[in-house]
This record gives C-alpha cells, sequence and structure tokens, in this order.
C-alpha cells in the first residue's frame, strides 16, 4: 500500500493540521472577546482531527473500498443498545452490513484529571453499547464489525509528570501507581485492545511547539499507527467491498 510506505509525513501532515486549526479556533475566540474560554474553545470547536479523518478514509479507498461505503461527514449514527443512537467519527458500511466504525480523539492541557475520566468512559461506554446492539441484531448477521480507536494526547510536562492516585479502601492496580496522565492513556489504550473492545488503538502524542510543523512520538510501539493502518486495511481487504 502507497499511503502505509509514506504514513510517518502523512501523520506529520494530520498533526501539524491539528494544532494549526486549534490555533485558529482559540484566536476567533479571542478576536470575540471570549478567550476566557481558554482552551475549552479548541475543544469544543471541532475538526482538530479532521486530517486523520482523511487519512483514514485514504487508506480505505486505497484498499479498494467504494467511496459511496464511506461515511465521515454525516449519517454517522449507528443504532445503540442502551441508548437510541452514538454517532461515530468513520463508518463503513456495503450492503446492508457495517464493516467498520471508530473514533478519533484527543486531549491538551489543562484539565487532564477531568478530561481523562470523561475520553476513557466515552470510550468505554460506546465499545459496550456497540457490541450489545450488535449481539441482539442490530448490525449483522454474523460478520463482526471491526473498531478502531485514535487518540493523540499533548506532550507537556503536565501530562507527564507522575499522578498520585487516592486508595482510601482498596488498592489500585500497580500499573497506575503515580503514572502519569500520558502512561494512564497508554495502559487505557492497550487494555481497549487487550479487552476486546477495539480492534486496535493508536496513541500519538505532540507538544504544541513543535506539533505545528509536524512532530509527534509514538510511547508504545504495539500502539503505533501503522499497526492500527495494516489491521484497518486487513479488515477492508477482507470483505472486498469494492465496487464491483
Amino acid at each position: 500500500m502507497k499511503k502505509i510506505e509514506k504514513l510517518d509525513g502523512l501523520i506529520s501532515e494530520a498533526v501539524t493540521h491539528y494544532w494549526n486549526t486549534r490555533k485558529k479556533q482559540s484566536d476567533k475566540q479571542a478576536t470575540l472577546g471570549r478567550a476566557d474560554q481558554g482552551a475549552r474553545s479548541a475543544v469544543t470547536g471541532g475538526a482538530h482531527m479532521d486530517k486523520f479523518i482523511e487519512l483514514i478514509t485514504n487508506l480505505i479507498i486505497e484498499a479498494g473500498a467504494d467511496r459511496n461505503c464511506i461515511f465521515h461527514n454525516k449519517h454517522l449514527e449507528l443504532p445503540g443498545y442502551f441508548r437510541p443512537t452514538k454517532e461515530w467519527d468513520l463508518l463503513v458500511v456495503k450492503n446492508g452490513q457495517l464493516i467498520l466504525a471508530l473514533e478519533a480523539k484527543s486531549q491538551v492541557g489543562p484539565s487532564f484529571g477531568n478530561n481523562f475520566n470523561n475520553r476513557t468512559e466515552e470510550a468505554m461506554g460506546s465499545a459496550l453499547d456497540l457490541w450489545t446492539a450488535f449481539r441482539e441484531g442490530a448490525f449483522n448477521k454474523t460478520i463482526k464489525p471491526w473498531l478502531g480507536y485514535v487518540f493523540l494526547l499533548e506532550d507537556c510536562p503536565e501530562s507527564k509528570r507522575p499522578v498520585r492516585v487516592q486508595e482510601p479502601h482498596f488498592k489500585v492496580f500497580p500499573e497506575f501507581v503515580n503514572a502519569s496522565y500520558s502512561k494512564r492513556y497508554e495502559i487505557f489504550c492497550r487494555k481497549l485492545v487487550r479487552e476486546r473492545h477495539y480492534n486496535v488503538a493508536s496513541f500519538l502524542m505532540s507538544d504544541k511547539q513543535n506539533g505545528i510543523k509536524g512532530d509527534y512520538t509514538e510511547p508504545a510501539d504495539d500502539l503505533t499507527f501503522e499497526i492500527f493502518a495494516r489491521s484497518l486495511v486487513a479488515q477492508i481487504t477482507a470483505f472486498g467491498i469494492s465496487e464491483n
């Protein structure tokens, strides 16, 4: 696959777009006199991960998928079991069969604590809802859909600083003791895959200053975007969802 061979440059472009989009949204809020919203203005503005979605879409197309099967701007709702619908970031649906669904999320400071809980609960809840709905026949008869998760975290002192845990009654699992938020996210992404909530997860980090130039890191060799991309392509290839 040509794009897989050029992944590093394509990811860098997506990272640059991410930080540029955040900056434009924050600048706009400041111009409108709403600078007091701080980082929240960029968080709620959306579109940060659009270049990642575009990259993933192009990988799907290069693998032979019909463009008409891919949904990333609209028609993103899937039925849930615990709620009527859930909107995903990208879907591939062919002949009434859900082939894949994915989430692309991110977090920057300063509120790593509260947002970590929100992000983890959201990802786990979405997976539980989808797999329960699948079990009840909401999507497919036998074809098991593929679920992917991409997460980009700000690389900064606050995200790398050890965090104390509260243990008033019981001990937490040892891997969380003094783990930074970056380590917590790494553990979280790994466990999402290990527990089969998602087929594959990609965990990336990037700092504001160098991220604008496309710099990023992948802290865990089992959570790289290349592994994510190759698993994605394998799913598309396996079910032959080309136009013909």
